[in-house]
């Protein structure tokens, strides 16, 4: 009986030593709820003081916002507490680059979470990395160009979706191209969990897509001029009612290409 609880003791601390390992690692947990590991920073409570003190507008080509930060707080539609909504006045019409919002903070290897919430039919905005490469947020559209897409890069994986009035979470690792000699010598990579579900691995990214005013490198020629530089986390804003909350970043060095979590 002593033998057989002492097997029991060891592999609960077994299991516990490695949930703690994991969480710390910042690999372990997705999924909408997923809170910050160790390492990590949060960027959006759902506050306007942490809106206020860690998001600038990009300034873009087509900036039209002015500071402060018009993205207005509202009740959270399902849970407790506040979220963030995107819907700018400046971007009325669907003005994407007229009022997206940048973490001051910028990167180059992170792991990332955010959530969103989409409040009516067709809602859109998108999730950039590195200020570069959009992750769309677009109900409604199951192409390359819609809901959870690496932006002209990967399919939608729509059946992932927990659709309108529901909160959804991404979860990314991804890695920022890399340079030798002031040449790209490989494609930045990202791997994608969609509430929970692991929808893209190892996913290459070519370019920036959409032009100037969807991010830095979007007018270097045409998008395929990547450059060696950080950037931040973007929200777009497309004159659409999408919520944000519990965004988190954890820095990473990256040094193999793999990306997979």
């Amino acid at each position: 009986m002593n033998r057989y609880f002492s097997k029991l003791s060891a592999l609960v601390l077994a299991q516990a030593a490695f949930a703690i390992l994991s969480i710390s690692s910042g690999h372990a947990q997705v999924g909408v709820g997923t809170k910050a590991p160790n390492g990590a920073e949060v960027y959006l409570d759902g506050s306007r003081k942490m809106l206020d003190e860690k998001w600038i507008y990009w300034a873009g080509p087509r900036l039209k916002a002015t500071a402060p930060i018009k993205w207005t707080v509202v009740n959270d539609p399902v849970d407790k507490g506040t979220v963030i909504n995107c819907n700018d006045p400046a971007s009325v019409g669907g003005l994407y680059g007229s009022a997206d919002i940048v973490t001051k903070k910028q990167f180059k290897d992170f792991r990332a979470h955010v959530e969103f919430f989409i409040t009516k039919e067709g809602g859109n905005s998108g999730v950039y990395l590195q200020n570069r490469y959009e992750i769309q947020v677009l109900d409604g559209d199951t192409t390359s160009h819609g809901m959870a897409a690496v932006i002209n890069e990967s399919k939608s994986p729509y059946y992932a979706y927990n659709g309108v009035g529901k909160w959804n979470s991404y979860d990314i690792l991804f890695r920022a191209a890399r340079f030798k000699d002031g040449k790209r010598v490989e494609q930045p990579m990202v791997t994608l969990y969609f509430n929970g579900k692991k929808v893209h691995t190892n996913q290459k990214i070519s370019q920036v897509w959409g032009g100037p005013n969807s991010g830095i490198d979007g007018g270097n020629e045409g998008g395929k001029g990547i450059t060696d530089t950080p950037g931040g986390l973007k929200l777009q804003s497309e004159g659409h009612d999408v919520y944000y909350r519990n965004i988190w970043i954890k820095e990473m060095e990256l040094e193999k290409p793999d990306t997979d979590f």
